[in-house]
């Protein structure tokens, strides 16, 4: 590549675009954007993050079973078999995953639990639809109804159940094996 005045071309395609990228973002402009020292970042890193940053105010808040075409609609648990529930399921574990949504933590819950609680928590939650290809919706299956005991229980390291009996100086629950295990798939890290 050729230079012309000391500087890269590249450089500046990458110039133009930061400049765009604020101005796209100035409506949304507060603290966020002053949290991250982004100036010291490479050009290229910056604009991927205000890129980010933009795609997430412009996304739309959506219910989960409207981010498929057609709408993922379920049948209502207490119509199915076990047979069937299961194959549903699993088809619906897949297709969240086309998605990027990631079930963690469901080792603990039946077919038929794990079921219920995407029919009626997961695919009617509103949840800002991005489409960025690298970002992955994680849903705690554990934390449902805000109490940690089911973590503790069954997912969290002696080390995370030692750091939070002494932070709420409370009672651990025992700790056991989940009792049905999956291979669910999983976000890349």
């Amino acid at each position: 590549m050729s230079k012309r005045n000391g500087r890269d071309p590249n450089e500046i395609e990458l110039l133009l675009r930061n400049a765009e990228l604020r101005t796209e973002l100035e409506p949304y402009y507060d603290d966020s954007l002053t949290r991250v020292n982004i100036h010291q970042w490479p050009l290229a890193a910056e604009n991927e993050y205000l890129a980010s940053m933009l795609a997430w105010e412009m996304a739309p808040v959506l219910p989960i079973y409207r981010w498929f075409e057609p709408e993922l609609r379920l049948p209502r648990p207490e119509t199915l078999d076990d047979q069937r529930l299961h194959e549903i399921l699993w088809d619906t574990i897949h297709k969240l995953y086309e998605k990027r949504i990631v079930l963690e933590f469901t080792d603990h819950l039946s077919d038929r639990e794990l079921y219920c609680l995407i029919y009626r928590d997961i695919l009617p939650s509103r949840e800002k639809k991005l489409d960025l290809g690298t970002n992955y919706l994680r849903w705690d299956c554990a934390f449902v109804e805000g109490d940690p005991e089911i973590w503790l229980r069954y997912y969290a390291t002696d080390e995370e159940r030692e750091a939070w009996a002494a932070t709420y100086r409370q009672p651990l629950p025992p700790k056991e094996k989940p009792p049905y295990p999956r291979d669910l798939p999983k976000a890349p890290f």
